[in-house]
């Protein structure tokens, strides 16, 4: 049945500007649907957040930092976002349609795929996120759903909502862990934390996926996927695919290493190790057909996934600018080569003798100069090549180790690449090199290694014991990044008062100054209010000279929205937060809420009353009650009160009952 009829959205103009045509998919925050744009008549996809979030700010916020995250990037393998905006309860971004399938629906209708479709789908989603990372972001949510796959083979990725930038907090908030369970990262599932790498770790998974048909973790409960990632490694895929190359186990066991530490450090460094690998496997090697592989023939559709692959690995892939990949195919030149025949050596004129003897003098005659320029050829061919194998055993297939000690990271293997070696990337501490810079390599600077060979680059993690340095009256901001700096955690952050330290500034640590700790020891930091000023009492006055008040006592003023009723007259101040006595800093805040003045009450008839049920119904509505009895035989019925029953009183004010005597 087709679910779209239901959908309130379809058919309607959205914003004015978007005919909405049909429902695509629905996920946990919003639906996407293929719409117009009627006033540039393209197709596009339309992602609208479900109305019953719309309400919910961190979900809207979420959804726009999308459009805002994607709209940076320019990237072919990236989904565009062309506009973003709101129709009443609707939230929405404009976005690329792609006419296709998801990576999922292919894994679901084909099984393993041939090493060659893996690597022809890895390789642009690599590409992709290598723009994001080099760009500062982080994708947060890699998995085959948001893996689409055109109609003409190009591979884009999909559903940035939960990227973030890398400098800004990077940890899950409240508690909850973004992304799916069978593509997270240890990292992730520990402490919420997530960078580049997290990425590469999703692609690792999803490549395995890819090689094997099904995902290395599982269980009956995302608790049970979620134990596996942080106590077990992902098995290499030859375990289920027998013959599989190990180049393809390297890379995946290199990128879903649970230590993000010796995981490659971006896409980018991912991309260049698939490429290697790619390189170094044979044509039969990559078209292998792995077991687990789905014949073409089943649900309709799954004969156009199969020319959808095939597609895919014809479109010409884009790489990040950073990137430093060499294409071997490239290294190939022809050359054109022209002998000359030499002139007759006898002498003789162009003439030759005629008859049967002359015929055969001819033919001699010339086969002698041909014999000879072979003979030259050849032997000139064997010196060449005698000299040439001689050349390459002794230097050709040498290079020399290029310097890059102290370097970064980015530059060490952006300079190795340069000299057409390959980079594998390790860590260790030093007390004298900065953290991040080359420490040493292997081979070592100088040194031979053949062109195609491997330096393992060893980089510095900092001394294995720092000190706690003093931030002693630093900016907090400066703080963090001096700890950082220093191998350092900033951690929490509580606010004090200080009539030494600047507002903003850094009172103390803890650790204390001089401490010593490992690398990666949180550090939280006390950071000044500025002085303490006591904040005065303003209830009752009226609101302009509260306000002067409080201002030059250094504090900011704000007011409440609504004013309430008070006993206080109408427009003067009827509470304030803090009250009085309260103690705040310099330029912080205090909210005034000002009076309606009282509510004026109804006074309900209580005369003929007994007084219990007087005083009853006079403190329901809203009173305090007097009794007042008379000097002589009082009963306890109500001869009269203060307040004429139907007249109006302030609420909370007292109404005074007298009782009626006996004489």
């Amino acid at each position: 049945m087709d679910t779209t009829l239901q959908d309130p959205l379809v058919g309607q103009l959205l914003d004015g500007r978007y005919r909405v045509q049909a429902r695509i998919a629905t996920g946990g925050m919003a639906t996407v649907y293929r719409a117009v744009d009627t006033r540039l008549d393209r197709v596009l996809a339309l992602k609208v957040m479900h109305p019953s979030l719309a309400a919910d700010a961190s979900f809207v916020e979420r959804f726009i930092r999308e459009a805002k995250s994607v709209a940076r990037l320019s990237h072919p393998n990236v989904v565009g976002v062309f506009d973003q905006g709101t129709d009443g309860t609707y939230v929405y971004l404009a976005m690329e349609y792609v006419a296709g399938c998801t990576l999922r629906d292919v894994l679901r209708e084909r099984g393993a795929l041939q090493p060659r479709a893996a690597l022809d789908i890895l390789e642009p989603i690599l590409a992709a996120l290598g723009s994001a990372h080099r760009a500062g972001m982080v994708h947060r949510d890699m998995k085959p759903e948001n893996v689409l796959i055109g109609d003409d083979g190009r591979v884009k990725v999909a559903d940035f909502g939960l990227v973030r930038a890398v400098d800004t907090n990077t940890t899950a908030t409240t508690g909850t862990v973004l992304g799916t369970v069978s593509y997270l990262a240890p990292e992730q599932i520990e402490d919420g934390s997530a960078d580049t790498r997290a990425d590469v770790y999703a692609c690792g998974v999803a490549l395995y996926e890819m090689l094997t048909g099904s995902k290395p973790h599982g269980g009956g409960t995302p608790a049970q996927v979620l134990y596996q990632h942080l106590h077990e490694d992902v098995p290499a895929p030859s375990a289920l695919v027998p013959g599989l190359p190990p180049e393809l186990d390297d890379l995946v066991v290199e990128a879903t290493a649970r230590n993000p530490e010796v995981r490659p450090q971006d896409a980018v460094t991912l991309l260049a190790l698939a490429r290697n690998a790619r390189a170094a496997l044979t044509d039969e090697q990559l078209d292998a057909v792995p077991p687990q592989a789905k014949a073409a023939t089943g649900p309709a559709g799954a004969e156009d996934r199969t020319s959808v692959i095939q597609r895919a690995a014809a479109v010409q892939l884009s790489l990040p600018e950073t990137a430093d990949v060499v294409d071997a195919a490239d290294d190939t030149a022809g050359h054109t080569a022209r002998l000359e025949v030499p002139p007759a050596a006898d002498g003789t004129t162009g003439r030759l003798p005629t008859g049967a003897a002359g015929g055969a003098r001819r033919a001699e005659t010339a086969r002698a100069p041909r014999r000879r320029t072979l003979f030259v050829v050849l032997a000139l061919l064997a010196a060449l090549l005698a000299g040439t194998g001689v050349w390459y055993i002794t230097t050709g297939q040498f290079t020399t180790v290029p310097t890059v000690l102290d370097m970064t990271q980015a530059k060490a293997e952006r300079t190795l690449h340069g000299a057409g070696l390959d980079v594998k990337v390790r860590r260790a501490y030093s007390s004298t090199v900065e953290r991040g810079h080359v420490i040493s390599t292997d081979p070592e600077n100088g040194q031979r290694i053949r062109g195609t060979g491997t330096v393992t680059v060893t980089l510095s993690k900092g001394p294995d014991i720092v000190s706690v340095p003093d931030l002693s009256g630093t900016p907090v901001a400066d703080a963090r990044r001096k700890l950082r700096d220093q191998g350092l955690t900033p951690g929490t952050e509580r606010r004090a008062f200080s009539d030494e330290v600047a507002k903003g500034s850094v009172i103390r640590t803890d650790p204390d100054a001089g401490a010593k700790r490992r690398p990666g020891t949180a550090v939280a930091l006390t950071v000044s209010r500025g002085s303490a000023i006591d904040v005065p009492d303003v209830v009752g006055d009226d609101r302009s000279d509260a306000a002067a008040e409080l201002r030059e006592e250094g504090f900011r003023v704000k007011f409440a929205a609504e004013p309430v009723y008070s006993e206080e007259d109408k427009g003067a101040v009827a509470r304030q937060s803090p009250g009085a006595g309260g103690t705040l800093g310099k330029g912080d805040t205090v909210t005034l809420t000002l009076s309606k003045g009282p509510q004026m009450v109804e006074v309900p008839d209580v005369e003929g009353q007994k007084v219990d049920d007087a005083k009853q119904a006079l403190t329901a509505a809203g009173f305090e009650v007097e009794v007042k009895k008379p000097f002589f035989f009082p009963t306890d019925t109500v001869g009269s009160q203060s307040v004429d029953a139907g007249d109006t009183a302030p609420k909370g004010s007292t109404i005074t009952i007298t009782l009626e005597s006996k004489l």
